[in-house]
C-alpha cells in the first residue's frame, strides 16, 4: 500500500473515528479504515419510483446492484451480502441503499435488521424511494395533519436547506406536471415533521387549507441512520423527478460517485441554403414530394437574409449556437434564377463564424436505393434480375465532396468528418429499404467521414457504418414543409385526427400513437396553445434526461412565421426558470455529441461486465478499469488528481472523463468532503414494522401522455 500524506491520514482517521463512535468501537489506525465501494444497492418491488432512480444511475453510468424482491431465488440481504473484508480491511460493498419505502420487508425481517446494522456501522445513507408520511419516517401523519392526494399542477419549492444541500443546482421551483385532465399523474403525502424528530425538509409544498407547508423530500436522522424520505410517487419521465434526480443521487453518494450527468441541448437546422417544399392545405399533401403526379403547385419555402440575421441575433441573445446543415446547390440555383444574387447566402457567409456548420450534401439527393416515385409511397427500383438498384459510390462522393469544397471556398468553419445525408438516406429505411446502401460505407471512408447523423425515431442507438459512427438526432414535430402557422396546424390536424374528421387515420391504424387529437385544432390558435407547448415539453424532457442527442428542424421553420422559435424559446425559458446559474445548458457540436455517446456506451459495457472497481478510503478514491476505456466520475469541487484539478465544474460538483491506463486512477477529495455526519437523534427509533404500500395513481405506471418523440 502506498504511503499517504499526513493530511490524508488525518482525514481518514477522523472519518473512521466518526463512524466507530456510532457503534461505540475503539478508534483504530489508518490501515484499518473501512473501504466503501462506489456502488449502490437498489432493492425494488417493481414500482415506478425505484425503477426511476435505477434508470438515473444507469444513464449516468453509476454502478448499482439490483435485488428484485419479486424474483424467486434472489440474493438474501444479510451481513455477508453487504460487507466483508478485503486485504485485512473492512469493506462496505455499497455506498448507498435505495429501498421502495422505509421498510419493504415483512415484520421482524432479518434482512431489514441487517440493512439497519450495515447503515449504522458504515454510515451508509438510505433512500426511501416513495413512502407515506407518518412518525416512523419523522413526519406527522398526513391524515389530519397534512394532505394526501393529487399533486397534478402543484408547484413545490426547494427549501433553504435543500438549496444549501443536495438540490442547490435548482433555482427553487419544482413544478409537478399536469398533462392530462383525465389521468391522475402524481400523488403525494405532504406533512410537517414530527415534533422532536431530527428531520430536515429539502423540498416542500403548501398544505391545502392550511397556512403551513409539508415535506415532499427530506432527510430523517435517527438511530444512527440517515434516510431520504420521499413522499410523492413518480416515474422516470416526469419532470418533477427529472428535476430532483440529480439531487437524490448526490445526497445518497455524498457527491462522490462514478458516472456523470449534464443537461444538453443542441439544435440542427437542416436544408440551409436550399428551399423546402410546402404543404398544400387543400390537397393534404406536399407537391413534388407525396402528392400524385401533376397535383398541386410547388411553392417552396426559403429563408431570407432577414431570417438569417434574426437567427444570428436570437442565438446570441439566448447563448445557444445553432448548427446549420447546408446544401450549397440551393445557393447556386438561386443565383442562376436571380442574376447571380443570393442575399441569404451572402448574409450567412458574412456571419459564418457566428454559427456551426455541417455538410448536408450538395443537392440533398437521396443516397440509398434508386427511388421509383411513380407510386405513392415510393419503392426501390430494381435491376432486371430483381436486385436493388443502388445510388453509386461516385454519386455519393460527388454529393459529399462538392458540398465540402463549396463550404471551404466560402470560409465556413467546417468539421470535415461530420455528415448529414439528405433524409438520413443511404442508411436502412423501413419498409422500402431494409439495408444500408452497400456503397455508403466505402464512400464515407473515401471522404474521411467519422460521424454520420441518423434519425433517432428510426434508430435510437449508435452503430457503425463503415468508418463512421452514427449520431442519432431527435426530430421535432415542427414540419419541414411548414413556414406558416396555418400550414403547420393544418398538416398536424390531418395527421393526428381520425378519418371521419378528415384526417389521415393514423389514430385508427396505430392505437399507440399518443398525439391523436379528439377534435381538430384551431388553425389560428392551435399552434401556440397546443403544438408549441407540447413540443416544448418533449424537448425539455430530453434536456433534463442527461441526453446529449441533438434535435433537428429545417430552415423553413426559421422563415416566414419563424414557427420554431416559440418552441426553442419555451425550452430555454423553462430551463432558465428551473436551474441555477452553475447548471447551464450544454451546447455541443455533432462530433462531440457522438464522442460523448460513444464513451458512455463503452463505459456502460465495462461497468455491466464487472470490469470496473472503485472505492473510497477516507479522502482517497481509487478507480480501476480496462486500459483505454474512458472513465467518468462526479466529485466535490476541489478534488485533485495528483497536483491537477479533476474534472469540470457543473451543478456545484466537478465531473469529467479520464482514459484508463495500467495504473489505477487516484483522486484526492477536499477536506470538506468528509462522510456525512450521522446523528443519534431523538427521533422515533428504527423498527422492523413493514411500511404499507403507498398509493400509486394509474397514470404514473407508464410514461405520461404526450411525452414521446414524433
Amino acid at each position: 500500500m502506498q504511503k499517504k500524506s499526513i493530511r490524508t491520514a488525518l482525514s481518514t482517521a477522523c472519518a473512521l473515528i466518526a463512524v466507530l463512535a456510532l457503534t461505540g468501537g475503539p478508534a483504530q489506525a489508518d490501515d484499518a479504515a473501512p473501504r466503501v465501494d462506489l456502488r449502490v444497492l437498489v432493492v425494488t418491488d417493481g414500482g415506478p419510483a425505484v425503477d426511476a432512480i435505477a434508470a438515473e444511475l444507469d444513464t449516468a453510468g453509476t454502478p448499482y446492484t439490483k435485488v428484485d424482491l419479486q424474483q424467486p431465488g434472489r440474493p438474501v440481504i444479510n451481513a455477508g451480502f453487504l460487507a466483508d473484508t478485503v486485504e485485512g480491511r473492512p469493506r462496505a460493498k455499497f455506498q448507498a441503499v435505495v429501498l421502495p419505502n422505509d421498510n419493504p420487508f415483512s415484520t421482524g425481517s432479518p434482512e431489514m435488521a441487517a440493512l439497519a446494522t450495515y447503515e449504522r456501522t458504515y454510515g451508509i445513507p438510505q433512500v426511501d424511494a416513495y413512502t407515506y408520511a407518518r412518525p416512523a419516517v419523522g413526519l406527522q401523519s398526513a391524515v389530519g395533519n397534512g394532505y394526501a392526494g393529487s399533486m397534478d399542477g402543484v408547484e413545490a419549492q426547494v427549501t433553504t436547506a435543500g438549496r444549501a444541500g443536495p438540490f442547490g443546482y435548482l433555482d427553487g421551483a419544482v413544478p409537478f406536471e399536469d398533462n392530462s385532465s383525465s389521468v391522475g399523474e402524481s400523488y403525494a403525502y405532504v406533512s410537517p415533521p414530527t415534533a422532536g424528530a431530527d428531520f430536515t425538509s429539502y423540498v416542500d409544498a403548501a398544505i391545502p387549507g392550511r397556512s403551513t407547508r409539508g415535506s415532499l423530500v427530506g432527510e430523517y436522522r435517527h438511530d444512527g441512520r440517515r434516510e431520504l424520505v420521499v413522499t410523492f410517487v413518480y416515474n422516470r419521465y416526469q419532470q418533477q423527478f427529472r428535476l430532483l434526480a440529480r439531487g437524490i443521487v448526490e445526497w445518497m453518494t455524498g457527491g462522490v460517485h462514478l458516472g456523470a450527468s449534464r443537461n444538453y441541448f443542441a439544435v440542427h437546422v437542416d436544408d440551409v441554403l436550399a428551399a423546402d417544399a410546402r404543404w398544400d392545405t387543400d390537397l393534404n399533401c406536399t407537391p413534388d414530394v407525396d402528392c400524385g403526379q401533376g397535383q398541386g403547385m410547388p411553392n417552396p419555402i426559403r429563408m431570407t437574409a432577414a431570417d438569417a440575421d434574426y437567427a444570428a441575433t436570437w442565438q446570441n441573445n439566448r447563448n445557444l449556437t445553432l448548427d446549420l446543415a447546408y446544401n450549397a446547390e440551393g445557393s447556386a440555383d438561386h443565383r442562376l434564377a436571380n442574376n447571380g444574387v443570393d442575399l441569404l447566402a451572402d448574409k450567412l457567409i458574412a456571419d459564418r463564424n457566428r454559427f456551426r456548420w455541417i455538410n448536408h450534401t450538395y443537392t440533398h439527393a437521396f443516397l440509398g436505393c434508386q427511388q421509383d416515385v411513380s407510386v405513392v409511397p415510393w419503392r426501390c427500383d430494381t435491376l432486371p434480375d430483381g436486385s436493388t438498384k443502388w445510388v453509386s459510390r461516385s454519386e455519393i462522393s460527388y454529393e459529399i465532396a462538392t458540398n465540402r469544397v463549396w463550404g471551404q471556398s466560402a470560409g465556413l468553419p467546417l468539421e470535415n468528418d461530420e455528415l448529414i445525408t439528405g433524409e438520413h438516406s443511404g442508411m436502412r429505411l423501413l419498409p422500402q429499404q431494409p439495408t444500408d446502401n452497400p456503397n455508403l460505407a466505402p464512400t464515407l471512408a473515401d471522404n474521411g467521414v467519422s460521424w454520420l447523423a441518423s434519425d433517432n425515431s428510426r434508430e435510437a442507438g449508435q452503430r457503425q457504418v463503415g468508418p463512421a459512427t452514427t449520431v442519432p438526432r431527435y426530430p421535432m414535430n415542427i414540419f419541414f414543409n411548414a413556414g406558416r402557422v396555418v400550414e403547420q396546424v393544418d398538416e398536424y390536424n390531418w395527421i393526428y385526427t381520425r378519418r371521419q374528421q378528415g384526417g389521415s387515420g393514423i389514430c385508427e391504424d396505430n392505437p399507440a400513437t399518443t398525439t391523436c387529437l379528439a377534435t381538430p385544432l384551431n388553425t389560428t390558435t392551435g399552434y401556440t396553445e397546443y403544438i408549441a407547448p407540447l413540443e416544448t415539453r418533449i424537448a425539455l424532457g430530453h434536456v433534463l434526461a442527461n441526453d446529449p442527442k441533438p434535435h433537428f428542424i429545417h430552415q423553413s421553420n426559421l422563415a416566414e412565421d419563424r414557427i420554431a422559435y416559440p418552441v426553442l424559446n419555451g425550452v430555454l425559458d423553462g430551463y432558465a426558470r428551473l436551474f441555477a446559474d452553475d447548471t447551464p445548458v450544454v451546447n455541443l457540436r455533432m462530433k462531440d455529441i457522438g464522442a460523448e455517446l460513444h464513451k458512455r456506451s463503452a463505459w456502460k459495457s465495462a461497468v455491466q461486465a464487472g470490469d470496473v472497481t472503485a472505492y473510497r478510503i477516507g479522502d482517497t478514491v481509487t478507480v480501476e478499469a480496462p486500459a483505454a476505456v474512458a472513465m467518468t466520475a462526479t466529485m466535490p469541487a476541489g478534488t485533485t488528481r495528483g497536483t491537477t484539478a479533476f474534472g469540470q465544474a457543473y451543478a456545484g460538483k466537478v465531473s469529467g472523463w479520464v482514459t484508463a491506463t495500467a495504473q489505477p486512477l487516484a483522486l484526492t477529495l477536499p477536506s470538506s468532503a468528509a462522510p456525512g455526519a450521522v446523528h443519534d437523534g431523538a427521533g422515533t427509533p428504527a423498527t422492523n414494522e413493514t411500511a404499507p404500500r403507498a398509493r400509486v395513481p394509474a397514470g404514473v405506471l407508464r410514461q405520461v401522455p404526450y411525452s414521446r418523440e414524433s
